[in-house]
């Protein structure tokens, strides 16, 4: 079964309920959100009455919970050596994960971050040893994304990725987030995925691969720019995107749109409709825009 959805809202007054029923708007049957602004360390109190009523209404929606999915915060960074900047990620994150344990969320999408002028080495060194310290009980899988390479992050290709996994000691909290437009920025060819899979699958292993975020790009392979374009719309094309989405090897995989408004209109529930179709729209920005 396709398991298609997009990053949805969580606000404080309607919580996972809220964030669910903007994703069955969209025509979706997974989602990804943030447990608060993705810029600062402000939270509210996870209110259990409304999880529970979340939890109830997607069992009536066929929809598996252990396919959705939370993407932590930007501002945390484990690369970055500064002592303070550190720990504060570190804790943060820690802080996070709880939050996903009371929401009953089981993985947690994760920039491995950047290092900010002390080099790729120093950079995977200070990834893995926070890690170490976040994963030690955690509930929770932490999913490294796969980066565009842009300016100084790390995990820009699969041997930095493997080289995160092999020093983090919890093997069973650790896995990975493809997201398409930073693999083709990055300079991988997503035109064939089959090849790229089995890339993967030797530098890394292809159990690891938990979520994939699906969105277009506005870039040539190889720019490390990570400019996401609208489904179709973009240097990847929708057939080649289609082709990923409906891969047997990924298929029990949740996929996730991170794709740009058009205008002040999200576009998800047009986007879902083309992919559920195997057919693109190409007047659908004209559409969105004259709505």
């Amino acid at each position: 079964m396709l398991i298609i959805g997009n990053h949805v809202g969580f606000n404080k007054d309607t919580q996972l309920l809220g964030s669910l029923n903007e994703a069955l708007s969209y025509g979706a049957n997974t989602f990804m959100f943030y447990t608060g602004a993705p810029q600062n360390t402000v939270r509210g109190k996870i209110v259990d009455g409304l999880t529970l009523q979340a939890m109830e209404k997607m069992k009536e929606e066929n929809i598996d919970y252990s396919k959705v999915v939370v993407h932590a915060p930007y501002i945390i960074n484990l690369a970055n050596g500064d002592t303070d900047k550190f720990k504060f990620s570190v804790r943060f994150l820690k802080e996070e994960v709880e939050r996903c344990a009371i929401l009953g969320i089981k993985w947690m999408v994760l920039h491995p971050g950047s290092h900010v002028g002390l080099g790729v080495d120093a950079g995977i060194d200070n990834i893995i040893h926070g890690l170490n310290e976040v994963l030690v009980d955690s509930p929770v899988t932490i999913l490294l994304e796969t980066m565009a390479g842009k300016g100084s992050e790390v995990g820009r290709n699969f041997e930095e990725i493997k080289r995160i996994i092999d020093g983090v000691e919890n093997k069973d909290r650790i896995g990975v987030c493809l997201d398409t437009c930073h693999l083709n920025d990055a300079g991988y060819d997503v035109t064939d995925f089959d090849k790229l899979l089995d890339e993967f699958d030797k530098v890394v292993g292809l159990s690891y691969v938990k979520c994939i975020h699906i969105n277009d790009s506005k870039n040539i392979c190889g720019s490390h720019k990570d400019r996401h374009e609208n489904i179709g719309f973009g240097t990847i094309g929708f057939d080649n995107l289609i082709k990923i989405i409906y891969n047997k090897r990924l298929e029990d995989i949740p996929k996730i749109l991170e794709t740009p408004y058009v205008g002040e209109k999200p576009p998800y529930k047009e986007e879902i409709a083309m992919i559920r179709a195997k057919k693109f729209d190409e007047k659908l920005k004209e559409k969105l825009e004259e709505d």
